[in-house]
């Protein structure tokens, strides 16, 4: 058997020079509330996968949709008042 031997250094992802910038940084922040919402929206999806659909579930996958597009949109008026680009 022959053993698979990598050429690179394997904590190359973590290297100082790849960190993220004070501006991509602030970007996240910027969309964070629409990440957690969308957060939201997947765990609602997964608990109504792991059991029958009930209504409850439809609500909370609803709720969570209409949640997630408006954050959505918050962020989309913010970008185009020009106060995030």
């Amino acid at each position: 058997m022959s053993h698979i031997v990598t050429v690179q250094e394997a904590v190359t992802a973590f290297a100082d020079w790849m960190e993220p910038t004070d501006a991509e940084l602030a970007a996240i922040e910027l969309e964070m509330p629409a990440i957690l919402a969308d957060v939201d929206l997947v765990d609602a999806e997964i608990a109504a996968l792991e059991t029958r659909l009930a209504e409850l579930d439809a609500r909370r996958i609803r709720r969570a949709r209409r949640k997630a597009l408006a954050t959505r949109v918050v962020l989309a008026n913010r970008a185009g008042c020009g106060e995030a680009a």
